[in-house]
């Protein structure tokens, strides 16, 4: 009898567990009201970061449907040799805002949040928060400027002072959509609260 209540306890606590972590994107990403509506807990930390950072909540949204459409465990691709020989991952992006290992650990050194983690929402939307006041500190880039904000954050801060971003015209079509994306978004957010 012991086993199998021990069994049971085990099963509850795995399902629990896996209940709490929202991993997979959110049914309708086109729709900022229904996004919040569906992940309360996404639009609280965005919110927590518009007040924090002063980034606008439908910048981050743009962002992160970008990056990576709201899946707390998107990666890059593999490379391949020969088409058949896995590589490794293009690189080392993870999580929603798909923060690279180094600027991961530079945003845990500089806020003190060593125990941040990219597969969490909350510290996910502090970090682009953080990131884009950065932009707007060394770029000039307003915190409302979903574009060139998104370009930035693409290409780091000093690939986009060298205007790096310049030579890949598919990058400036996606900022182009990011942008329009983040608008369609403001307007969506004026109307569902």
């Amino acid at each position: 009898m012991k086993r199998r209540s021990f069994i049971l306890g085990s099963a509850l606590v795995v399902a629990t567990g896996c209940g709490q972590r929202e991993f997979s994107a959110p049914r309708n990403l086109d729709d900022a009201c229904a996004l919040a509506a569906e992940r309360p807990n996404y639009h609280r930390a965005m919110r927590r970061t518009e007040r924090r950072w002063g980034v606008p909540v439908h910048v981050q949204m743009a962002t992160f449907h970008q990056e990576s459409r709201f899946d707390g465990d998107a990666r890059p691709p593999f490379r391949y040799t020969l088409d058949v020989i896995p590589m490794g991952r293009l690189s080392s992006a993870f999580g929603y805002s798909q923060a690279l290992d180094g600027t991961w650990d530079e945003y845990r050194a500089s806020t003190g949040n060593r125990s941040a983690r990219r597969t969490d929402i909350d510290d996910a939307a502090d970090f682009m928060g953080w990131y884009m006041v950065l932009t707007r500190e060394r770029n000039g880039i307003a915190l409302d400027d979903a574009r060139n904000q998104y370009l930035a954050y693409h290409e780091g801060h000093a690939g986009f002072s060298r205007g790096s971003h310049n030579a890949k015209p598919w990058l400036l079509q996606v900022a182009d959509r990011v942008a329009a994306r983040a608008e369609v978004y403001r307007v969506q957010l004026l109307s569902c609260r």
